[in-house]
């Protein structure tokens, strides 16, 4: 019974052993191997590895994969006009060299590193825009100083062993004691500018109308004139017509006329005339060559 005691003891002993050299590093980590607090190797392929048995040897394993730092503060950031921004940031980033990193954050701590990426950022978007205006920050520049706050942090990062994949603005604002007075500033311009092109608008109305008034009296007038020239032309043939019709036969031009004159006078019922019957007035009316008839009584 001791002898077969003893063979469990030395076995399970064995077995302890044998699991504290063997590790297993997965695909979405880094490892590091240390040997009394010294690093021995890196390893950065996954699978099963050996070592020996603690104190000997230790291992730390980092992540590799691509993490966020997203935190709820804001910082107070002022522009080259004096003015103070509040602005909030996001950062992607991931370990590049496991060694470096390990020397650079007290023993491999990811808070740690967090903290120091997080005052880079604050640096690099002081940096940037202290060089710049509110206006440029929000429209003309804004890519420029987004490319110049990742270029500063990566240049950090890199020397340890980090990569900065991406910095983000996720809020860029004014303070709330002068965000009122900036947007009524704002609202009074677009006010301003609103009334400049409504008042550019009205007058380029009025000259298109005033310009239309004018080619439509053009072409009045030039219609009324080209109408009076070929009615005149039109009268002048109608009377060398006339006349050379009247001229042939003078009574018939008379009678002719005599007619019209009887049609315009005696168009409507309610006419009245007062005029004696031997008048030359109504003598187409008596036939040729009849005598004046008596007035009645």
């Amino acid at each position: 019974m001791n002898k077969l005691f003893a063979l469990i003891l030395a076995i399970l002993v064995a077995v302890v052993l044998l699991s504290s050299t063997m590790f297993v590093v997965d695909q979405r980590q880094y490892s590091i191997i240390f040997a009394f607090g010294e690093v021995k190797e890196v390893l950065k392929e996954p699978g099963l590895h050996f070592k020996l048995p603690p104190p000997l040897q230790n291992v730390l394993f980092l992540e590799r994969r691509i993490m966020t730092i997203d935190t709820p503060t804001v910082d107070r950031i002022i522009t080259a006009e004096k003015k103070n921004l509040l602005v909030d940031a996001y950062i992607k980033w991931r370990i590049t060299d496991p060694r470096q990193f390990y020397i650079s954050f007290r023993s491999g701590d990811e808070r740690v590193a967090k903290d120091r990426i997080s005052q880079w950022v604050v640096s690099a978007i002081n940096e940037a825009f202290t060089k710049r205006t509110v206006r440029d920050l929000v429209s003309a520049q804004r890519d420029t100083a987004m490319q110049e706050i990742r270029g500063l942090v990566a240049q950090e990062a890199k020397r340890n062993g980090l990569e900065v994949v991406d910095v983000r603005l996720k809020r860029v604002d004014f303070q709330a004691e002068i965000s009122d007075s900036v947007f009524r500033r704002m609202e009074a311009e677009r006010k301003r500018v609103a009334n400049e092109l409504r008042s550019t608008g009205q007058a380029e109305s009025e000259k298109i109308r005033a310009d239309a008034e004018r080619q439509r009296d053009i072409i009045l007038a030039e219609a009324y004139r080209d109408a009076q020239r070929i009615k005149g032309a039109g009268d002048a043939k109608s009377s060398a017509v006339y006349a050379e019709a009247f001229g042939r036969d003078p009574q018939f031009a008379q009678f002719w006329r005599s007619l019209g004159a009887y049609r315009a006078s005696f168009k409507d019922k309610k006419d009245l005339m007062v005029l004696d019957p031997s008048t030359d007035f109504f003598k187409f009316m008596r036939g040729p060559g009849s005598a004046p008839a008596a007035p009645k009584k």
